[in-house]
């Protein structure tokens, strides 16, 4: 088997620090500083000046390495006795939608996500040297519990630095896979910055969630296992963050079957590979708070840009609301809690992004299920908002005997089950009537629509919140 000169290079790599931009010499003059640094006199000391950027030698944007098909079968073969070979299945979905759905449920590995087959991979491939010193890296969550539990069952010690945002399950699991845990940095972009400078300062090794060659082609074994597992598949939808799943899955898969397609999904809050396209090179973006955490990530790797633009037939950006509409789907109907990136591709069948496969045959890759127990319970409301099965209204009614009662019964009546209500009196001109305020539950959207309809003849003030959700007709 081929080795891939990724490997040759690992035990001799260091991270090292690299001037700044204000450091580096100008056609202004040298360092920049004849004409200030960010708005400072000339020569002024900054803080760029004296914190140089340290850098990651396998995330170079000059020199990107692409993982080939013999990397992701190394990492297959090295891997195979760490790691849950996971089901992929045909799904409920296929009858409802008229597609021929797989899912391939990464979420049942032991720390709930696919993010342990880089991990394990990265590690195994260190040397004896610096498996002794340890490893650390910069991680939201799923990354760093992959790599706390492989570290503490290989016996190398982990550090994670998880910026403050993180879950506090996902914290708390890194804790108790015996990870030396830093929560530090406002964003993960702060928080990798903070891990390259203790990995410099310590001698520990940096290894990056998505853009390591190692993580990338230990991903990318999932996608030898669909291969396996499904036949004459026509397409396979991968959740985008870093860009390391999706570089490693494409890698596998259009050399076991070029014809199958390979479509990427991202949030609309943080579509940073679809920038990328754009840009026809990483870019930041500015990410927007997320129902997908898990693809949050400002800046796609350059690795995985690398590695995934020739392999790539399709990248789709789906709105929020679609993904937790989808997550509520999985729970009702195939009984899957998965966090908000797992559920990103069946959001965008929901949306109709993947008309073009109606009568095919898709896999969907779930890829992790560590959802907060908080942002589980808002992301099935949200998704029942969505699917117009929650709805919100005000209506004005009688203030006396018997007037709220009569509003009540009215929705009983329907089947509409109430959720909240409160009644205000004191902002209301007319003292003989209260304006009620009403959270309830319907069947479904047909039977909310019902409901609107008896409540506009019974009552000649109402109001409905029309949220810009999913659907609404």
């Amino acid at each position: 088997m081929q080795v891939s000169s990724v490997t040759t290079q690992m035990a001799s790599a260091k991270l090292t620090a690299r001037p700044s931009a204000a450091e580096r010499p100008t056609a202004a003059g040298q360092n920049g500083h004849e004409a200030g640094v960010n708005g400072a006199p000339a020569g002024a000391p900054t803080a760029a000046t004296t914190e140089p950027e340290i850098v990651d030698p396998f995330c170079n944007a000059d020199n990107p390495q692409i993982i080939t098909f013999q990397d992701v079968t190394s990492a297959a073969f090295k891997i195979r006795k760490g790691v849950e070979l996971t089901p992929c299945v045909k799904s409920h979905f296929s009858d409802l939608i008229d597609m021929d759905i797989y899912l391939k449920k990464e979420f049942l590995q032991f720390t709930g996500s696919f993010k342990e087959r880089g991990a394990r991979y990265a590690l195994l491939m260190l040397s004896d040297e610096q498996k002794k010193t340890g490893v650390i890296s910069a991680s939201l969550g799923n990354h760093a519990q992959g790599l706390s539990y492989h570290g503490w069952k290989l016996g190398i010690p982990v550090t994670v630095v998880m910026p403050l945002k993180a879950s506090l399950m996902k914290i708390q699991k890194c804790r108790n896979y015996h990870a030396n845990v830093v929560v530090q940095g406002a964003d993960m972009g702060e928080a990798k910055r903070i891990a390259l400078k203790m990995a410099h300062d310590r001698g520990l090794t940096y290894i990056n969630g998505y853009d390591h060659p190692h993580i990338m082609s230990g991903q990318g074994t999932i996608g030898l296992e669909i291969v396996e597992q499904v036949s004459d598949i026509d397409a396979v939808v991968v959740p985008v963050g870093g860009g390391g799943l999706i570089a490693g899955v494409a890698t596998a898969i259009k050399n076991l079957s070029p014809n199958t397609k390979i479509i990427g999904v991202e949030s609309e809050k943080c579509p940073s590979f679809t920038r990328a396209l754009e840009n026809k090179s990483p870019v930041f973006v500015a990410n927007q708070e997320t129902l997908a955490d898990g693809l949050a990530v400002p800046q796609v790797g350059y690795n995985a840009y690398a590695t995934t633009v020739p392999l790539l037939d399709k990248m789709i950006v789906v709105k929020e609301e679609w993904i937790a509409l989808a997550i509520l789907r999985l729970v009702e109907l195939e009984k899957c809690v998965v966090e908000g990136a797992g559920a990103a591709g069946l959001a965008a069948i929901l949306a109709g992004h993947l008309d073009e496969f109606i009568g095919k045959r898709v896999v969907l890759l779930i890829c992790g299920g560590n959802i907060d127990t908080t942002m589980f319970g808002k992301c099935l409301e949200r998704g029942m908002a969505a699917e117009g099965r929650l709805q919100r209204f005000t209506v004005t009614v009688s203030d006396g005997p018997g007037g709220v009662a009569k509003l009540c019964n009215l929705l009983a009546s329907l089947g509409v089950s109430i959720k909240d209500i409160m009644h205000e009196r004191a902002f209301i001109r007319d003292i003989h009537h209260v304006e009620v305020k009403v959270i309830c539950e319907t069947r479904d959207w047909e039977h909310s629509k019902e409901m609107r309809r008896v409540l506009q003849e019974t009552y000649s003030k109402v109001h409905f919140y029309d949220m810009p959700m999913a659907i609404t007709e």
